[in-house]
């Protein structure tokens, strides 16, 4: 080659010395199988044959010293290398007999070997079963009586419950309909469940004795407390199945989620620290990569495959190579060759998102993160941090597109969160991992390493606490691939600003200015709760979760929601650090399944449930998080009266759990009125007609001023029960887009009726109902859409201080009325102290989002009304009580 050639090609070598050229080929080949996963086999053969072409007769002028045309034919050759592969995959996916029958929806009995771990979808089934998918391949189908001997990749869907302890590579029989697979993929075919796997002689012995020592690691880490119990598994193994819900979301707010996901890190730290055992014992290179070798392979089969995982374990095993040739090679080249080699064996890896990114901070960490830690160590930054945070800056910028694009999120604590967990990261790996194989042999032994493993578990618990708790950790960004590329426009363009010395100080001064105004000023002035507060709706999306003050800090709460995250946030804004009282209605798990998160931090006194424990998965739920926390249940008394603090509590009913009702979970709600500071507030749970026919009946007095209405709004209310109230203003817990019609328009044009003013969780998140001056009560609510996890007050649509919609009583007393009924012409006025949209409260009951479908079996959630009570109905405004005029 000419030097003149040599010149013009280093426009593929980095400054450093770097080969890029097989990156670029490995990139080259990466673009072409995202496009080729929904050509036609035909047109990805011939792509493929045509770069083969093209890359042959670029071989010749690269051997002359033809500028670029080494690097060109390479990147042709790494296209045809993964598109003739995956052109052979693409037709035997849709051309097989197995996607004819799926076509066709044929009703079949399959035998299948799954090839991964059953994973929860976010969607649940009908009766709220949560729900799974699991890979497999098909061995045999039974159609019409006749078996076939037919193969190809499946993904199989259905409840959880019978696949709890099925593993990689067992043999299942089940009943099933097969459907077509998405576009874009190499499915033969999507088998929807239809009976509970039969398990058909037992799996590998490698994927047993994985399982035992997963199994191990978590009976070792027991002695450890809840949060560190479980975390330990899944920095070690990716086993989350016992990591509390709310550390979750915290990780994954603060940037750490990668921790709990066993990516690359995890298996350099495995292999590493067995390959630094080995030199202090004077191993040569062939041994080391031998046993480097094992325990890479150990590693993956416990861990399981995923795509990161997979990714890490082929380049380490390249680099394991090169130590036993002699061979020592740049680490570009060696993840290069690792993506190409994932490519051809996987290409559905080219889609997942998660390969992607641990796929872009590793080239981050090989060709950013050095020239970064130089220039900080020029600015005397001390050597340690300046590569800290090197690497956090560098990772978080070349993945923040990704996370972006698929969360319309972008973490501003994620680079701090990474430089304080780095330092454990290793130390915690390393321990956890001696506990897991120790622990089968010795539990004492294993129990000691899990032990130790524990204390730096203990700082990621407080990183992830402190950092991902934090209004404003996040800030909402465009999501989807144009939200990502623009993020990826505005990095370049940062970074492009930040080679000027000048821009450079201006844009750290402003970042420094930004964070301390959406971190702790933000939190300073959310404005909430509002003072003198009475009762809180939390906006827990379709499920009931009120909160009552017991001062101090202390709070009764009644009711969790579905979603653990969801409450604690709830409960975290409003400053609750203790629960005196726990009250669940009844057990669906609209009222149940946010349990977990009423303990997460927080020391709960004494819980009381209904009669009836049903649903089984609402019991069940109350019966681990519970077993957890070594606190028992107790059972309401119809008549009985409980003093908390300010919060006096009146048990109304029911004497007995209630059979034969259309919903007998619902209609066995525990109907409770509290008293705060002298306001009535009636909490009826889900009770349906015959539970409020049947309080109306035995006398009980069911006056207060504040309703929450039963059910959500359901159409499944007694007109007389709700006249029976005299309530002044109602609550309605719902979520937004609810698949039950919830609240019925039936319902909201009766309370209309009644003049009874109305706020709804849905349009405008969280609900609290205040004492305010002149002991008028306060509807204030918080935005619409509060749920938003993550978010805090800032991020949250409608915005940046909570709204007030004010009603004030005509009252004669220094208390409010308890009797009487409130006619339109008590309300006076009604204000407003913050302008809102009128989109934000809705006039009428025609304003009501429902919808008219229903699923077809009873919810373990709670039952819909039939479609034809949700239907959209005529109706029009009350006669204005006031004009409503901002101040």
């Amino acid at each position: 080659m000419t030097a003149a050639a040599a010149r013009q090609e280093d426009w593929v070598r980095h400054d450093r010395g770097v080969d890029l050229r097989l990156a670029l080929g490995a990139m080259a080949a990466w673009l072409a199988v995202l496009a080729a996963l929904d050509w036609s086999p035909c047109a990805a053969a011939v792509v493929g044959l045509a770069a083969a072409g093209v890359g042959a007769l670029l071989l010749v002028p690269s051997r002359r010293g033809t500028a670029g045309a080494a690097a060109v034919a390479l990147g042709a050759f790494c296209v045809a290398l993964v598109l003739l592969p995956l052109a052979a995959r693409l037709a035997h996916a849709r051309d097989s007999p197995l996607a004819a029958l799926a076509r066709d929806r044929v009703a079949v009995t399959a035998e299948v070997v799954t090839t991964s771990d059953p994973r929860p979808l976010a969607a649940t089934g009908l009766a709220g079963t949560v729900r799974m998918a699991v890979d497999a391949r098909v061995v045999s189908l039974i159609v019409g009586g006749h078996e076939a001997r037919v193969g190809g990749a499946v993904l199989v869907l259905g409840p959880v419950g019978g696949w709890r302890d099925v593993l990689p590579g067992q043999r299942v029989r089940l009943d099933a309909r097969l459907q077509p697979p998405l576009a874009g993929n190499l499915l033969t075919a999507v088998i929807e469940e239809q009976s509970d796997p039969v398990a058909i002689g037992r799996p590998p012995w490698w994927q047993r004795a994985a399982r035992v020592i997963r199994s191990s690691l978590r009976t070792a880490s027991a002695g450890l407390p809840q949060q560190e119990r479980g975390l330990l598994p899944g920095l070690v193994d990716g086993d989350t199945s016992s990591l509390d819900p709310v550390l979750s979301e915290r990780f994954r707010i603060a940037g750490l989620t990668h921790l709990v996901a066993v990516s690359g890190t995890n298996c350099v730290i495995i292999v590493g620290a067995a390959l630094l055992l080995l030199r202090r014992f004077g191993a040569g290179p062939l041994p080391c990569a031998a046993v480097g070798l094992l325990v890479l392979i150990a590693f993956v089969v416990v861990a399981r495959p995923s795509p990161s995982v997979l990714r890490a374990a082929v380049m380490a095993a390249i680099a394991l190579l090169a130590l036993a040739t002699g061979r020592q090679r740049d680490g570009v080249p060696m993840v290069s060759a690792a993506v190409l080699g994932l490519l051809v064996w996987r290409p559905q890896l080219a889609v997942d998102a998660g390969f992607a990114m641990s796929v872009l901070a590793t080239g981050a960490l090989l060709l950013i993160a050095p020239g970064w830690a130089d220039a900080l160590r020029r600015l005397r930054v001390p050597p340690v941090i300046a590569e800290s945070a090197a690497v956090a800056a560098a990772a978080h910028v070349v993945t923040a597109p990704v996370i972006a694009a698929l969360s319309g999120r972008v973490s501003i604590v994620a680079i701090p969160a990474n430089m304080l967990a780095e330092p454990v990261v290793a130390p915690v790996t390393v321990l956890g991992f001696c506990a897991a194989i120790t622990a089968p042999m010795w539990l004492g032994l294993g129990s000691l390493f899990a032990q130790l493993a524990g204390w730096p578990c203990r700082w990621l618990v407080g990183v992830a606490e402190f950092l991902g708790s934090r209004h404003g950790a996040t800030v909402p960004w465009p999501s989807g691939v144009r939200g990502g590329l623009a993020l990826l426009a505005v990095s370049l363009a940062l970074l492009q600003l930040c080679r000027r010395a000048g821009a450079r100080r201006l844009l750290a001064s402003a970042t420094v200015i930004a964070v301390i105004m959406q971190l702790p000023v933000r939190a300073m002035v959310s404005g909430w709760p509002p003072p003198g507060w009475l009762l809180v709706a939390c906006d827990v999306g379709q499920g009931d979760s009120l909160v009552l003050p017991a001062g101090g800090g202390s709070a009764v709460v009644v009711d969790t929601g579905p979603d653990p995250v969801l409450v604690d946030r709830c409960l975290a804004d409003l400053h609750v650090h203790e629960v005196a009282l726990l009250l669940l209605s009844h057990y669906h798990l609209d009222h149940v399944g946010g349990l977990a998160g009423v303990f997460h931090g927080r020391h709960v006194a004494q819980l009381i449930t209904g009669p009836l424990a049903e649903p089984a998965s609402g019991a069940e739920i109350v019966r681990n998080v519970l077993g957890d926390h070594g606190l028992h249940v107790s059972s309401a008394v119809v008549g009985s009266s409980i003093d908390i603090g300010q919060v006096h509590l009146q048990v109304l009913a029911p004497a007995a759990a209630m059979h034969g009702t259309r919903s007998d979970p619902n209609n066995s709600s525990v109907i409770v009125r509290v008293t705060v500071d002298g306001v009535r507030i009636l909490l009826p749970g889900d009770a349906e007609v015959e539970e409020q026919q049947s309080v109306l009946d035995s006398g009980v007095d069911v006056s207060a001023d504040v309703l929450k209405v039963p059910h959500h709004g359901s159409a499944y209310s007694d007109e007389r029960f709700l006249r029976a109230v005299h309530a002044k203003v109602a609550v309605i817990s719902v979520g937004l887009h609810n698949d039950y019609g919830h609240p019925s328009p039936l319902l909201l044009a009766e309370l209309d009726k009644l003049g009874v003013p109305t706020r709804r969780t849905d349009h405008d998140g969280d609900v609290a109902i205040a004492l305010g001056s002149g002991h008028a009560l306060d509807a204030i609510v918080r935005g619409t859409r509060a749920s938003t996890v993550g978010l805090g007050s800032a991020g949250r649509a409608g915005a940046d201080a909570a709204e007030r919609f004010s009603v004030a009583l005509c009252v004669r007393s220094t208390r409010l009325p308890s009797d009487g009924h409130a006619t339109m012409s008590q309300w006076q006025r009604a204000r407003w102290t913050t302008s809102t949209s009128a989109a934000s409260f809705p006039p009428s009951c025609c304003s009501s989002a429902t919808t008219s479908s229903s699923p077809p079996a009873p919810s373990s959630r709670s039952p819909p009304p039939p479609a034809a009570l949700i239907r959209t109905s005529r109706c029009t405004n009350a006669p204005a009580r006031t004009s409503m005029t901002a101040n």
